[in-house]
């Protein structure tokens, strides 16, 4: 290596963090929440469930992408300053320490769950009674599905799909010398947890893998088990298409089959398991060595959530209905009265999803409406929005869906819904090849006393009524002219490639999102350098940029106090004499998974403040939002919205300390220390106070918690 190039590798990994290393360090902060014990037990064994499934995308993706360039000799930097190898090497190790610490909290979270009566049980461990039964759940449930494949120069290896489990088992012929080595895929049809015994307080269970390698004597009568290891595979599930190519959906369909048979990039055992084993199967499948990961408890952890079936409230996090918005009743629940009259936003899922799902709704049957526009990236194939589009559809109104088909793992259900919406005589576009269309848009044009009137929805979060319940977002209703103008260009752009000109509210990324986020990061610049009041609060799920970053740095160095709330990975660096040490960085890690994306610029005042310049956005700070992907970044002008997001929304997040964590400059993250009565939960806070374009005349009665910097220690 150069000196050069030495050097240049030390000033990068002095200013960014590495993407993969902080996407690492995000997943162990969701998995320490199974260890917390301010969670109750089943959200605690959740935590343990979503931290494994995280890491199994993880692989599929991020760390497919560095094998990938491995393979074909990519020296280049990261913006960090490291090699693919480089990276690689990072990534094994710290992978390793996390699964460690999965291994641990899975076993002290089994030991408490059998503490509240559900159990997992060996099958060996089992009384005579509770065997039998097994043993004809087995023969009527579990072996027609089984297909033990001898590996012989007569019978190939068996193929193991992406995330698929199997037994190989080495056997020996009664009474012979003869050895068989067989292989048993275990199909993702059978339950990975089979009951044993059920009552109104008590589980047992036992675990499939376990059951199927009991019974190998009923597989293999006329063998003897000698050993046996369980194993499982994640392979390299990224897909690429031509971007050149002649039929978007066909290039997809072939790549969807091509991501199923990628090369494994983990391969997980269990610890302790059989030498020799091991050897055969890393030879047949062809893995290098450092892919091997050991799990002790449960390969495949994301499925332990399964086994919590006993109802009990103490076990789970508080119920929680959202609330109604409450000015819509003032309008006889009729969705174009009320945002006529002004804009509205609901902040899910503190306030109902059900809110933009009745908006399309009402649309579908309003005799005024005569057209319907409507991105959608992911969704489910009956939720009640693609319900209503299709009622439109069949009500004689013009509809046209974009729909993203390159949705990373929603492809294929992507595909089949636009198949649906085509068949009810929707209007069918998939945007860009080269871009995704990321952007969440409704726009609906009604024909009021001759005129047509638009009314939009533009949101931080998916059309997805699942994922709105548990994911943090705002939902913006307005048929302010100027910005439906904007929303209406937005639509030709991406259904017609007619690039917008002259846009009065809106950003569009690629045209000039950036652009705009670095005109205001300017601006504060210059404040502080006239001595004006300079601050930056933003909240995103992501912060890679290393232009965005630089940018950030400037300021800071100039003064401008930053405040961060970035749920995920941050390449940015904290604390920094001379380069960052005006800025704050905060994760919040808890019940709700932080989704919304908002950028505030006081605007030469105090923060919070009236004058502030504020902005919703489906960005998050990465080159793919910003560069490669279709995104909006929306301004917030009306008064009471704009409170509700700056004073409300944005200061809770400052001001939690509940479940937040601090990132210092080395990129370690410490959770905020707090004294249970005195601290302050954002969450708890939007559960318990309404928000304040939603209250409606209810106002005066429904009065939220008004928060203040000085009132509340904030940890930081």
């Amino acid at each position: 290596m150069t000196a050069l190039k030495k050097q240049l590798k030390e000033e990068l990994k002095s200013k960014y963090i590495n993407r993969e290393l902080s996407w690492l360090k995000f997943n162990e902060r969701v998995l320490l929440e199974a260890q917390d014990l301010d969670n109750p037990l089943y959200e605690r064994v959740k935590f343990l469930s979503i931290a494994g499934s995280n890491l199994d995308e993880f692989f599929m993706v991020r760390v497919a992408g560095l094998y990938s360039q491995i393979k074909q000799d990519v020296d280049s930097l990261s913006s960090d300053g490291l090699t693919p190898d480089e990276q690689m090497a990072e990534v094994i190790v710290e992978t390793k320490n996390l699964l460690n610490k999965q291994n641990k909290i899975y076993t002290d979270l089994i030991s408490r769950l059998k503490k509240t009566n559900i159990s997992l049980i060996k099958p060996e461990n089992l009384n005579k009674s509770d065997q039998k039964k097994l043993l004809q759940t087995f023969n009527e449930e579990i072996y027609p599905l089984l297909t033990p494949s001898a590996i012989d120069p007569a019978h190939p290896f068996p193929f193991i799909a992406n995330q698929g489990r199997a037994l190989v088992m080495k056997l020996k012929k009664r009474n012979k010398k003869r050895v068989l080595n067989s292989i048993i895929v275990i199909p993702k049809a059978l339950p990975r947890f089979i009951e044993i015994q059920r009552g109104k307080n008590f589980m047992k269970y036992v675990i499939i893998d376990d059951v199927i390698s009991f019974f190998a004597s009923e597989i293999f009568p006329d063998h003897n088990l000698e050993k046996k290891m369980l194993f499982r595979v994640i392979r390299d599930s990224d897909v690429e298409i031509q971007e050149e190519a002649e039929d978007l959906v066909r290039s997809f369909e072939l790549a969807l089959k091509r991501r199923r048979t990628g090369d494994i990039v983990r391969l997980e055992i269990l610890k302790n398991s059989n030498k020799e084993l091991v050897k055969f199967i890393v030879n047949k499948l062809k893995v290098n060595q450092n892919y091997i990961y050991e799990i002790e408890g449960l390969v495949g952890i994301q499925d332990i959530d399964q086994i919590c079936k006993i109802k009990n409230p103490k076990l789970r996090f508080k119920h929680f209905n959202p609330r109604e918005v409450d000015r819509l009743k003032e309008f006889n629940n009729n969705f174009f009265d009320t945002i006529k009259k002004k804009d509205l936003i609901v902040h899910h899922p503190f306030e109902t999803f059900d809110a933009v799902i009745e908006f399309l709704s009402q649309a579908a049957y309003d005799k005024k409406v005569i057209a319907i526009k409507q991105t959608l990236y992911r969704t489910t194939l009956d939720s009640p929005i693609v319900k209503a589009l299709i009622s439109a559809a069949e009500n004689g109104k013009t509809v046209t869906a974009l729909i993203e088909i390159k949705a990373r793992f929603d492809e294929e259900a992507n595909i089949q819904l636009s198949r649906s919406l085509e068949k009810a005589g929707v209007q069918i576009v998939y945007g860009f090849a080269k871009y995704k269309t990321h952007a969440k848009s409704s726009l609906i044009l009604r024909r009021e006393s001759g005129k047509i009137q638009t009314y939009i929805h533009l949101g931080t979060g998916n059309y997805h009524p699942v994922n709105a319940k548990i994911y943090t977002d705002l939902s913006l209703f307005s048929s302010d002219k100027k910005l439906a103008s904007d929303v209406e260009k937005f639509f030709n752009y991406v259904t017609g490639y007619a690039k917008p000109r002259n846009l009065n509210k809106i950003s569009i990324s690629p045209i000039n999102l950036r652009n705009t986020l670095n005109s205001n990061i300017d601006r504060e610049i210059s404040n502080a350098k006239k001595g004006k009041k300079a601050e930056i609060w933003a909240k995103m799920n992501s912060l890679v940029d290393p232009l965005i970053i630089d940018k950030l740095y400037e300021a800071s160095n100039v003064g401008v106090r930053i405040f961060l709330s970035v749920r995920g990975v941050c390449c940015l660096r904290p604390g920094i004499k001379n380069k960052s040490e005006n800025i704050i960085v905060k994760s919040i890690i808890g019940r709700f998974l932080e989704h919304s994306r908002i950028y505030c610029f006081s605007n030469g005042n105090k923060m919070p403040s009236r004058d502030a310049k504020v902005f919703i956005s489906s960005a998050d700070l990465m080159p793919r939002n910003l560069n490669r992907r279709i995104e909006l970044l929306v301004p917030i002008e009306n008064q009471t919205v704009h409170e509700q997001v700056l004073d409300q929304i944005m200061l809770a997040n400052y001001l939690d300390q509940k479940q937040s964590w601090l990132l210092d400059a080395s990129g370690n993250y410490k959770k905020i220390k707090y004294s249970g009565s005195d601290s302050f939960s954002a969450h708890d806070y939007f559960m318990n106070n309404p928000s304040l374009s939603g209250r409606g005349k209810a106002k005066l009665k429904m009065q939220p918690k008004k928060l203040n910097l000085k009132l509340i220690k904030s940890g930081i």
